[in-house]
């Protein structure tokens, strides 16, 4: 069973994810620390302890925004670490995933924390671990893939966008940034496995960086052997390896 160590400086917020992870049975014990130095001096007595002591924590769920020392920086001082705890982030803020994975996250979970987000994190860290479960686990509900959406997670809850609306996506590391006129959305997908699913939708590769959706083009525009393309108002780079593809795809669109 896994020892937990929960840190926040927001006591209602530290509160309920100390109640949510006690009511997980495979954790086996969790404590809260109420900003990141603290947390730091629980990880280096547990460590000093030993992996079987009566200190020892196997999983931090970190906070990122807190006074003084925050949680991307206790991660980072624990990758320096022999054996360090795992660490899950547990933020408000999706806009550090791409460093919180780069430091090599299990899982990067979003407040308001929900009970069924948490138990897939924990599962996460306990698979780490090579943990078994004591008793049954949290059940997570399945859902069969809806190919004209995406599920997306925002503020801890789960919102749904239309394939459709999604005018470009942006690699970032194993994520994908999701472009709509309305906004952006981070997701845990990689771009590549974007471009193999939504290629019979209309979306074409024109950079390593970038997957767009032909549709929403408006210009395709040549300017000193470079080639871009507007979406939007956002002016894309096209590289040489795509860019004859790409106005082939659309001299084909729009005299087809």
């Amino acid at each position: 069973m896994l020892r937990a160590l929960a840190v926040d400086d927001e006591r209602p917020s530290l509160e309920e994810l100390l109640y949510l992870l006690n009511a997980d049975p495979r954790i086996g014990s969790a404590e809260g620390a109420g900003d990141a130095t603290e947390a730091l001096r629980r990880i280096n007595r547990a460590l000093e302890s030993g992996p079987d002591g009566p200190d020892a924590i196997d999983v931090v769920f970190l906070d990122i925004q807190m006074p003084g020392l925050d949680g991307l920086d206790l991660a980072r001082l624990l990758t320096g670490f022999a054996r360090p705890p795992l660490v899950v982030f547990v933020t408000a803020h999706e806009d550090f995933a791409v460093q919180a994975f780069d430091l090599k996250a299990v899982d990067y979970v979003l407040k308001p924390v929900r009970k069924e987000r948490l138990a897939e994190a924990v599962r996460r860290a306990s698979a780490q671990r090579g943990t078994t479960p004591q008793g049954p686990a949290p059940r997570i509900p399945v859902h069969e893939p809806d190919p004209d959406h995406i599920a997306v997670e925002l503020g801890g809850v789960t919102r749904f966008v239309a394939v459709d609306d999604i005018t470009h996506v942006e690699a970032q590391g194993d994520y994908a940034r999701l472009h709509t006129d309305r906004g952006s959305h981070l997701v845990r997908i990689p771009l590549s496995t974007l471009e193999e699913r939504w290629r019979s939708r209309g979306f074409v590769r024109i950079h390593r960086r970038h997957l767009v959706a032909l549709r929403h083009i408006g210009e395709l525009r040549l300017d000193a052997g470079t080639v871009s393309v507007l979406v939007g108002s956002e002016e894309l780079q096209v590289s040489r390896r795509h860019a004859r593809e790409l106005r082939d795809m659309l001299m084909r669109r729009t005299t087809g």
